[in-house]
């Protein structure tokens, strides 16, 4: 119990609530569109509106972090909160005006401008789902909590690039601009989803945290509110939890094409070259090179993909190139290309092992020549070129160095030794130098 109590202690936001009349007057301030506000609300528009046709992340993020679109959206939930009507219409009247103002320059200007390509920075807006109610929703609570709060922090620029009000806007006059209506219908959704539920999260901590009412209103009236909100609420999220679903299909079904196409990435003497998949149409468009596939081919291939749930995936099969349906010329062309190709990688292999095994020639030589020799105590293999005048011709020959421990051995232990290493390294072309300690 103890452990509950002091948890709660921790989560106790009343000892760090800002006095009622100050957030009052913060939020009734941010409120206004005029003077700096209109000026800033302006600029924010143009800047989301450059970022998003240039695609620059940056410049984005720049316009999130001045646009003013969340003082009027904190003011609408803290107005129904505290059932402060004047104060809800005043925030209502001034969030359509911010919206219009966005709507009509983001158009204006997409109209105006030479670069008329949906970047990705612009499809992105286009496709909100329940992930982006869960966004607008812990966003707008801790833009709310960090307004009531005596230690404000740095908490609502993060909350302003985390639910991104203005490039959805702004993205919703670009789809104006173009007649893309599926842009426009798209994007004023995920800024309806981000409004809704920043004001709900301000509604939410406004009541938790006890603010006074500002007007008495009777239960009926309270419960006629209530009822409106859960109708907005349940409209907003219903299509984006549809949207959610059909992501995570979509994601589940991309996981799955790429699972399948790695396993048959060779088949039947054919490589697969490329693949493209559509999740909308469940297609799998595949081009493969090398032998021909036949249709008992293709067959086995639908037959595999059911192994990795795309049974009701449509695998479309191309023949980039067919070794067997090629002239006589173009085949033996493409088999010597072939061969030589494979000779290429077996010298180079060739080379690669050999170079690797040459510092063990001389650790080799030294276990095997100490076994008959026991005062050879060290040896040096190595493979270098000797050069003889006057014609300077050049030798490739092994030269190796034995370190005796005592004496140097006699002629005919050393023309013994030297007979051995030609028959060890088999190869007449070998130099033997004799040291001692």
């Amino acid at each position: 119990m103890s452990v509950i109590k002091q948890l709660l202690h921790y989560l106790n936001l009343e000892s760090e609530v800002e006095d009622f009349d100050k957030i009052h007057q913060t939020i009734e301030k941010d409120i206004i569109f005029k003077g700096t506000n209109l000026w800033i609300l302006i600029f924010a528009i143009i800047v989301a509106s450059v970022g998003l046709n240039m695609n620059s992340t940056a410049v984005i993020i720049g316009a999130m972090l001045i646009s003013p679109l969340m003082g009027p959206i904190n003011g609408i939930g803290y107005s129904v909160a505290t059932y402060n009507f004047p104060l809800f219409r005043t925030a209502l009247k001034n969030f359509g005006f911010a919206v219009a103002a966005g709507l009509t320059a983001s158009t204006g200007y997409f109209a105006l401008s030479p670069v008329s390509t949906a970047h990705s920075e612009l499809l992105a807006r286009t496709s909100p789902t329940i992930y982006d109610v869960l966004i607008a929703l812990f966003g707008g609570l801790s833009g709310i909590v960090a307004i009531s709060s005596k230690q404000k922090g740095n908490v609502i620029p993060g909350v302003a690039i985390a639910t991104a009000l203005m490039p959805p806007l702004c993205t919703a006059g670009y789809g104006l601009a173009t007649a893309q209506f599926q842009f426009f219908f798209g994007a004023f959704y995920l800024f309806t989803i981000n409004t809704v539920f920043i004001a709900i999260a301000a509604m939410v901590v406004s009541q938790l945290l006890k603010f006074p009412i500002i007007t008495l209103a009777g239960e009926a009236h309270k419960k006629k509110v209530n009822q409106w909100i859960s109708v907005v609420i349940v409209i907003t999220i219903l299509p984006s939890i549809y949207f959610g679903y059909g992501l995570v299909q979509k994601e589940r079904f991309n996981e799955n094409v790429a699972r399948f196409t790695k396993n048959v990435s060779v088949f039947e003497g054919s490589y697969l070259l490329r693949y493209e998949s559509n999740p909308g149409t469940r297609e799998i468009m595949m081009v493969y090179g090398g032998n021909t596939l036949t249709e008992d081919h293709k067959l086995m291939l639908e037959e595999k993909a059911r192994d990795f749930s795309l049974g009701n995936a449509t695998l479309n099969i191309r023949q980039g190139f067919s070794l067997n349906e090629s002239s006589n010329s173009e085949v033996d062309n493409l088999k010597l290309e072939i061969s030589r190709l494979n000779m290429q990688l077996a010298e180079s292999e060739r080379k690669a092992d050999s170079l690797e095994k040459k510092p063990l020639v001389g650790e080799a030589l030294l276990a095997e020549l100490n076994a008959i020799f026991p005062d050879v105590v060290s040896c040096s293999y190595a493979e270098t070129y000797l050069y003889t005048m006057p014609a300077r011709e050049q030798k490739r020959v092994g030269q190796v160095v034995l370190t005796f421990k005592n004496d140097n051995p006699e002629q005919e232990d050393r023309q013994r030794i030297i007979t051995w290493l030609k028959r060890r390294l088999n190869t007449e072309a070998v130099k033997v130098l004799f040291e001692t300690e």
